[in-house]
């Protein structure tokens, strides 16, 4: 058996929303809100370390890539678009089904699995590139977690990890305001003392044995109602790029 870095309570907290992962309106709002501006961050950098030109046609052919955490498929389904070989694992067994269901409407072939990281690790699966989004702040062990995810790449191979800055703005905007105010979220999705800073979260990266090569903030802009990337601004959600050398 594999040490496991899964947290029953957070499995039990999407397995409950697994149904409302395509509708924009509902429970996922938030990521679905994000979900462009994710995408054109991990485009860029899978495009940037791989050489690919993202005008072509189907530019990530020939790349497998794992979604970890890939919840209903927002991210699995358009990297499979782009031409990615795509497996997305989720620990959350009620969200494969509804992944398989949507993809398959969508005229999309892509893997979906119930397992881990470190399942997946176990088993000898390599990858190009892993998209670890929004998912170490809700694991056990991060560094277990991230240290599996490492396992997974192949040599030159990329991950993308973002995740919630821990900080008081973070409490307010995260928590207060996305679950209390807003209530985009169900309250308790996420808890504060779990976010992981920008410094923390390089410092396991490297410990886990790969190379940060970028980080950048995701900024909301309440007067566009919209989200965009940001060189300075990691205050409350951001996404890193690292490397396996």
């Amino acid at each position: 058996m594999t040490v496991s870095t899964i947290d029953p309570g957070e499995i039990a907290k999407f397995e409950a929303m697994a149904a409302e992962w395509w509708d924009p309106e509902g429970k996922f709002k938030p990521l679905h809100m994000l979900n462009p501006c994710r995408l054109d961050y991990i485009t860029q950098q899978i495009a940037a370390e791989f050489d690919r030109d993202l005008t072509g046609p189907q530019p990530f052919a020939g790349l497998r890539l794992l979604d970890i955490g890939c919840g209903g498929g927002l991210l699995s389904e358009p990297m499979a678009r782009l031409g990615a070989d795509v497996v997305g694992a989720d620990a959350a067994a009620r969200n494969i089904p509804v992944a398989q269901i949507h993809a398959e409407q969508e005229g999309l072939k892509i893997d979906y699995r119930h397992t881990t990281a470190e399942d997946l690790a176990a088993a000898g699966e390599q990858f190009d590139v892993v998209l670890n989004m929004e998912v170490v702040e809700h694991v056990s062990d991060p560094l277990g977690y991230l240290t599996a995810c490492r396992q997974l790449l192949r040599p030159g191979g990329l991950m993308i990890c973002s995740t919630i800055n821990r900080n008081p703005k973070s409490y307010l905007m995260a928590i207060i305001g996305a679950e209390y105010v807003m209530r985009w979220l169900p309250k308790g999705t996420h808890e504060w003392s779990k976010f992981i800073t920008p410094d923390e979260l390089c410092d396991l990266i490297r410990k886990a044995g790969l190379e940060p090569v970028d980080r950048k903030g995701f900024v909301f802009d309440k007067l566009r109602w919209s989200w965009s990337l940001s060189e300075r601004d990691l205050s409350v959600n951001y996404v890193t790029a690292s490397v396996r050398r």
